[in-house]
C-alpha cells in the first residue's frame, strides 16, 4: 500500500499575517476542491497535516472523503523561517537557494535544512507507526519539508533541484508517492491533476 505526500496549492499572501496562518488563494482552494471531487481518497485512508492553515484547508477536504478525522502535527510544518518573517518574493527565491545549497548552514536564522529533514523525517516514520497494515495514508504539507523528505527517502543529496517547483507546479499543489514499508521513493513530484486513481495500490 503506497503512501501520498502532497502538497498544498496557492496562497494567499499577506505581510500583515503570520505566514503559518496564511490560507488557500482562490485558486488554490479551486485546484483543491478540483481534487477531492475526483473520488480518489479511499474510505478510512489516514490523513496526516501540518497545522498551518493552508495544509489543513487541504487536509480537511481529503480527510472528508475519506470519512477520517485530520490528525494535525505542528512537527509536519514547514521549514522555520520566522527569523525573517515575510520576504517579497524574489528576495524569498534567493534565501530557498540558500537554504538548500548549505543545508548544514543557517540563512539568516533559518531553521537548517538538516535539522527540518531530521524532524519531518522523523514525523512522518512516528505517524506510520499509527496506522493499520494495508491502509492508505496521505501526508499534507509543505514544498520545502516535502523535498526534504523526498531526498531521503529518494537517497538523495539535499539540493534546490529536487524542489516541487523545478518539477511539476510552480503554485505548488504536488505529489509524490513512497512505499511506507521499505522506505522507498516511487516517484518524482507530479501535478495533483496528475495522481493516478488508484494511487494507493
Amino acid at each position: 500500500m503506497n503512501a501520498l505526500y502532497i502538497t498544498h496549492p496557492q496562497v494567499k499572501l499577506d505581510a500583515a499575517v503570520p505566514v503559518p496562518l496564511w490560507g488557500l488563494s482562490a485558486e488554490g482552494r479551486e485546484r483543491a476542491e478540483a481534487f477531492a471531487a475526483r473520488r480518489i481518497v479511499p474510505a478510512g485512508t489516514f490523513v496526516f497535516s501540518s497545522r498551518e492553515t493552508k495544509a489543513l484547508e487541504l487536509a480537511e477536504l481529503l480527510a472528508a472523503q475519506a470519512g477520517t478525522p485530520v490528525l494535525a502535527d505542528h512537527l509536519m510544518g514547514e521549514n522555520d523561517r520566522s527569523s525573517t518573517g515575510f520576504l517579497p518574493p524574489a528576495l524569498f527565491e534567493e534565501m530557498a537557494d540558500r537554504f538548500f545549497a548549505e543545508p548544514e548552514a543557517s540563512a539568516d536564522g533559518w531553521e537548517r535544512a538538516v535539522d527540518a529533514q531530521k524532524r519531518i523525517v522523523g514525523t512522518v516514520l512516528t505517524a506510520l507507526k499509527s496506522v493499520p497494515p494495508e491502509t492508505p495514508v496521505i501526508f499534507c504539507g509543505h514544498g520545502a519539508v516535502g523535498t526534504l523528505l523526498k531526498c531521503h527517502f529518494g537517497k538523495r543529496a539535499i539540493a534546490r533541484s529536487e524542489d516541487q517547483s523545478r518539477h511539476a507546479h510552480p503554485g505548488g499543489g504536488n505529489a509524490f508517492l513512497f512505499d511506507p514499508e521499505r522506505q522507498e521513493l516511487l516517484s518524482e513530484w507530479m501535478e495533483m491533476e496528475a495522481l493516478p486513481d488508484a494511487w494507493w495500490r
